[in-house]
């Protein structure tokens, strides 16, 4: 019921006014920048307010895991306002299987984990550790919809090289930012960041974040990647936890 009541809420709040894609605007970004939106983006389309995916994959629980868990899930975002849910179910073996929830509303990140839907594991909210990871969660998906990468929608850009450039958002009273890496056709094939919240134990430590994209796919005439896969940089080791493809994904 609670998923359901969000899900409408932020249905509710998004923006219905209709804008469109001018071109213009990112002609004096940075050279990677603008190669990747004259790729992805046409003049004329519709600016994205709320988007639908639901993807499959995977998602190891602990660094020392060498098997993945199964993974389905769906997701809602909301570019105005910026805000996202996402609902899972991860496979631990046949039949036993944990849900969880991960959402960004009204400048506030939220993780629920429930065990069989039934008995709460976990219910993390009201830490800013947690709204700045789920702003940085929010910015480096948003290349599924990615009018709202856009300078019109606040998002800054800054040059860093040839082939990478830094974007930040500000949203309530965090801001938050990401290093994308570019190819030469204009894809985004990387998102990094050296320091994003990852709880340990009960408590935040900030640690290297790495997702990467591929195969580009058009849908609706958007480009957007279709697989992903992400990592944390710990000390000794790549920790590799969450990949997913898209299976749909929906517009209005």
């Amino acid at each position: 019921m609670y998923l359901l009541i969000v899900q409408w809420s932020l249905r509710a709040a998004a923006s219905q006014e209709v804008n469109y894609v001018n071109l213009e605007e990112v002609n004096e970004l940075p050279k990677p920048v603008k190669r990747y939106f004259h790729l992805v983006l046409k003049d004329g389309m519709p600016i994205i307010n709320r988007a639908f995916v639901s993807q499959i994959g995977g998602f190891r629980i602990k660094p020392e895991m060498k098997n993945w868990s199964k993974m389905q899930a769906e997701q809602y975002f909301s570019s105005n306002p910026r805000a996202f849910i996402w609902s899972s179910t991860i496979s631990i073996i046949p039949g036993i299987y944990i849900s969880v929830c991960d959402s960004y509303i009204n400048g506030k990140g939220r993780m629920k984990g429930k065990f069989l839907s039934l008995f709460t594991l976990f219910d993390a909210q009201n830490q800013r550790e947690l709204d700045e990871g789920a702003m940085q969660r929010y910015l480096a998906e948003a290349v599924w919809f990615p009018t709202a990468l856009l300078p019109s929608q606040g998002v800054t850009w800054t040059a860093l090289n040839d082939h990478k450039a830094e974007a930040a958002i500000t949203d309530s009273d965090i801001t938050a930012s990401l290093e994308f890496e570019f190819n030469e056709k204009g894809e985004i094939v990387s998102i990094y960041t050296p320091s994003r919240y990852r709880e340990v134990s009960g408590k935040y430590e900030l640690t290297p974040w790495k997702g990467r994209l591929s195969r580009y796919i058009s849908t609706n005439d958007y480009l957007i990647p279709q697989e992903v896969e992400v990592e944390w940089h710990l000390k000794d080791r790549v920790y590799p936890y969450w990949k997913a493809s898209l299976q749909e994904i929906r517009y209005d």
